[in-house]
């Protein structure tokens, strides 16, 4: 029995090529726009010679991702370069998060310098091992591309824990000081379209975290409605910025109004 499939006509993959730039370009946009925002927090830390309450695991979980999707993106486990966004904006991540990590290290006291180094140190030990595993026992480019996809499908969604102790934050303070409404829309833009990109291209590695970024970002935005009238002066004064880190190709929320 044979089946019929309907032709792709020439017209309707330029269609797919241009919308696939057209996400492209507007990815690296919002990407470049959301690296900026973390300068203004370690611009804090180094003038006062403090981390204070900031945490670093959103910092070292971001770098997990940007580093998983970076090799994600080579042709080693992608086919060709067709993941080449992907891979070119998750290493701007890795060397924006790897500057704030060590900024951080640099300024944080002696307890909480050996806890982010044990940190980063495990999580360098799993990317390394997910290379490692993936090069040499996979031989399978599918399989392989299956695995890794998978290791940063997970790497992403840990990170949404973040802007769900930001939402805590508001909810508890009744004060949305700390969620500025910009950032979380422009976290709801780039998740749509790294979603978008993701739809396209046919990938559910990309489009499944960008899935559940975007809705992480319409709920932030409808807390950040409901508070927005209060003037209640917040009850704590912790840095609720660190639920936003650069998401690269995923989306994460930035929560002192200077990481993306």
């Amino acid at each position: 029995m044979l089946l019929y499939s309907a032709p792709m006509y020439p017209t309707t993959c330029l269609y797919i090529i241009s919308y696939t730039m057209f996400a492209q370009y507007i990815m690296h946009c919002l990407t470049l726009v959301f690296t900026m925002f973390p300068r203004l927090t370690f611009k804090r830390v180094i003038k006062k010679a403090s981390v204070e309450e900031f945490s670093c695991i959103p910092y070292i979980l971001a770098l997990f991702s940007c580093l998983t999707y970076s090799w994600y993106g080579f042709p080693v486990v992608s086919y060709g370069w067709e993941n080449l966004t992907v891979c070119s904006i998750s290493s701007l991540g890795v060397l924006f998060e790897g500057t704030f990590i060590s900024i951080y290290v640099w300024f944080a006291p002696r307890g909480k310098k050996k806890q982010v180094m044990l940190m980063a140190s495990l999580i360098l030990a799993v990317f390394c091992m997910t290379v490692f595993f993936s090069s040499f026992s996979i031989h399978n480019h599918h399989i392989r591309k299956v695995f890794v996809g998978s290791v940063g499908l997970v790497s992403s969604i840990s990170m949404y824990g973040s802007p769900l102790v930001a939402m805590k934050q508001v909810i508890r303070t009744k004060s949305v000081e700390f969620m500025p409404f910009y950032l979380s829309l422009f976290t709801l833009f780039t998740s749509l379209t790294w979603m978008a990109y993701g739809v396209i291209g046919r990938d559910p590695f990309i489009a499944t975290p960008n899935c559940i970024g975007s809705i992480m970002g319409i709920l932030q935005l409808v807390v950040y409605c409901i508070y927005s009238k209060c003037k209640e002066a917040p009850k704590v004064l912790h840095d609720i910025e660190q639920a936003n880190v650069v998401k690269i190709p995923t989306s994460h929320v930035d929560t002192k109004g200077h990481n993306p």
